[in-house]
C-alpha cells in the first residue's frame, strides 16, 4: 500500500499521464499513480526504494517508490514532449527528444546518465557532444569536447587557440620566425627575395597575426606613437594633414596622437608632462609649434610642417611651395589686368603667412602701375567679411582684385562683396589658399592655390620615421597649384 510519505514525494513531481504498475491506492478521485516522477511508469524502482539511476523498464514500483529528483529533465514542465508523457519519452531514457539530450543517450538498462553529463550545447549544435556517435557503451555522454564536425577543432594551419604568434606564421610560411620579423618590420629589402615575403605576408593575412605592440615597446624601448600638433581642426586642411600622417604610420605599425591647440593658433599648452616616457617623435605645424618648448628640450624628435627651414630645433622640415604659390596667385590677377590688389593677410604671427605676404608684395612690385594695400584678418568667414567691407568701402579707387590667404577669408570677402552690391567677379576678383570643399560650394567657384595637405601629413611622417631609423631625412617642399575658376576675370573697364 502506497504510504503517506510516498503520497508526498508523488505530489512533489509534476503531473503526467496516469501511472501502469502501482498497486498501492492513489488520491482520492484520480486513478492510481506509480511512485514515479512525474507519472513515469518506468520510473520506479522494483523494491520501492529510490532508483539511484533511473528507471528500470519493469514499470512502476510494486511499492511505489519513487525515483531521485536529479533524474527530472530541466523542460519537462514545459515541453509538451519532456519525460511527462509516455508517448514521447526515447526507450531507456527519461529524457524526450526535444530536451537537451539526443536519442539514445540512456544506459543499456534504461537508467539516465547524471544530469552533470549532459553537454550544455547538444540541443544547438548537431555536432556537438550530445550526438548519438559521442554516447559510450554505458549511456553516459563524452565530454564536449568531443571531436565531432562544428565542436570546434583547429583548421589545418591555424594555431589551436588564442592569438596567432609569430611562430605560427613562420610554421604556416615555411620560414624562420627571424625571417618573419624582417618582412613584417619593414626590414627585408635586400635581405630576403619579394616571392618570399609575400608568402610571410599571405601567412599572416590568413591567420589574422597582428604584432604584439606592447612587447615590441618594451624590446625596443619605444611606445611607436607620435604626437602631431596642429591648429584647432576648424577647417579640414588640418584634418587632411592627419590622414595622410596616419596612414604612413600605420604602415610602420605606428600610432597618431592628435593634438590640436586649445586656443587654435599661436602657443599651446604642453600636451604632456611626460613626453618623453610617452612618445617615440613629434611633428608640429608651425602655428603651433611654441606649444612644445618642454617636448623640444626632452631630445624628441621633431619635423616641423609648413615651417621655417632655419629652425635649429627642428630635426627635419616638411614644407609648400607656399612663395610660388603666392606668386601663382598674383601672376593670375596682374595677367588679367588687375592693377589694384588688396591682400586679405591672416592675423596669425606664423613663418607660413610671412611668406606668403613677401611673396605678393614682391610680385605686384615688378609690375609697373600695379599697387598693393594690406588689411589683417582673423581666420574666421565672419572677420573675413569685415576685412574686405573695410577694403571695399574706403574712400578713393575701390581694389578690383581680393588675394586671401586661405578659402575661409575668401568665403568673407565674397560675402562682403555681396552685401555691399558689388558682383564677383564682374567688379572684384577673389582668390584663396588651400582649396577647401568650400571652395567649390561658394558661388561662384572659388579661384585658389591648392595646397596638398594630405602629402603634407604623410611626408611629415615619413621624415620622422626615417629620424627613427637613425638615419638623417632631407628637407621637403612640396609644390602648390592655382586652380583657377569663376571667381576671378579682368577688371571692370573705369
Amino acid at each position: 500500500m502506497v504510504t503517506n510519505a510516498d503520497r508526498t514525494h508523488a505530489a512533489d513531481g509534476a503531473a503526467g499521464t496516469t501511472g501502469k504498475g502501482s498497486r498501492g491506492t492513489g488520491r482520492t478521485g484520480e486513478p492510481a499513480r506509480g511512485g514515479g516522477l512525474d507519472g513515469d511508469p518506468c520510473s520506479g524502482g522494483p523494491d520501492g526504494g529510490e532508483s539511484p539511476g533511473g528507471a528500470s523498464p519493469g514499470g512502476g514500483s510494486l511499492g511505489g517508490g519513487r525515483t531521485s529528483g536529479s533524474d527530472r529533465s530541466p523542460r519537462s514542465d514545459a515541453n509538451p514532449g519532456s519525460s511527462g508523457s509516455p508517448d514521447s519519452r526515447n526507450p531507456g531514457d527519461g529524457g524526450s527528444p526535444n530536451s537537451d539530450e539526443s536519442p539514445g543517450n540512456g544506459s543499456p538498462g534504461g537508467g539516465r546518465t547524471s544530469g552533470s553529463d549532459r553537454s550544455p550545447r547538444s540541443d544547438a549544435n548537431p555536432g556537438s557532444s550530445g550526438s548519438p556517435d559521442n554516447e559510450n557503451p554505458s549511456g553516459g555522454r563524452t565530454s564536449g569536447s568531443g571531436g565531432s564536425p562544428g565542436s570546434g577543432g583547429a583548421a589545418a594551419g591555424r594555431p589551436a587557440a588564442g592569438r596567432a604568434t609569430s611562430r605560427d606564421v613562420a610554421r604556416v610560411a615555411g620560414v624562420s620566425q627571424a625571417t618573419v620579423s624582417l618582412v613584417l618590420g619593414e626590414k627585408w629589402p635586400g635581405r630576403v627575395s619579394e616571392r618570399t615575403a609575400e608568402t610571410v605576408r599571405a601567412a599572416a593575412r590568413d591567420l589574422g597575426y597582428r604584432p604584439n605592440l606592447a612587447a615590441r615597446s618594451l624590446r625596443l624601448g619605444r611606445t611607436r606613437t607620435v604626437l602631431l600638433v596642429v591648429p584647432a581642426l576648424t577647417t579640414e586642411f588640418f584634418a587632411r594633414v592627419y590622414t595622410g600622417a596616419e596612414r604612413v604610420a600605420a604602415d610602420h605599425g605606428f600610432g597618431v596622437v592628435l593634438y590640436p591647440s586649445p586656443e587654435g593658433v599661436g602657443p599651446a599648452r604642453d600636451p604632456f608632462d611626460s613626453a618623453r616616457a610617452s612618445l617615440d617623435g613629434v611633428i608640429a605645424s608651425s602655428m603651433a609649434a611654441d606649444a612644445l618648448a618642454a617636448v623640444r628640450g626632452g631630445g624628441l624628435p621633431l619635423v616641423m610642417l609648413d615651417s621655417d627651414p632655419d629652425d635649429a630645433a627642428a630635426a627635419a622640415t616638411v614644407n609648400l611651395d607656399i612663395a610660388d604659390g603666392a606668386r601663382q596667385a598674383a601672376g593670375h590677377l596682374l595677367r588679367l589686368g588687375h592693377r589694384r590688389v588688396a591682400h586679405l593677410a591672416a592675423a596669425v604671427d606664423s613663418w607660413t603667412f610671412r611668406v606668403r605676404a613677401r611673396a605678393l608684395a614682391e610680385a605686384v612690385s615688378e609690375v609697373p602701375g600695379a599697387a598693393l594695400s594690406t588689411e589683417p584678418a582673423g581666420l574666421s568667414v565672419e572677420e573675413g567679411r569685415r576685412a574686405a567691407e573695410r577694403v571695399l568701402a574706403r574712400p578713393g579707387p575701390r581694389p578690383t582684385a581680393l588675394v586671401c590667404d586661405d578659402d575661409i577669408l575668401a568665403a568673407g570677402a565674397c560675402k562682403a562683396a555681396r552685401r555691399l552690391g558689388l558682383r564677383i567677379p564682374d567688379d572684384v576678383s577673389v582668390t584663396g589658399f588651400d582649396d577647401l570643399a568650400l571652395a567649390t560650394a561658394v558661388e561662384p567657384e572659388l579661384t585658389t592655390v591648392r595646397l596638398p595637405a594630405e602629402a603634407v601629413g604623410a611626408a611629415g611622417m615619413r621624415a620622422l620615421m626615417t629620424l627613427l631609423d637613425g638615419e638623417t631625412p632631407q628637407d621637403t617642399v612640396l609644390p602648390v597649384d592655382l586652380i583657377p575658376r569663376s571667381s576671378t576675370a579682368p577688371p571692370p573697364r573705369p
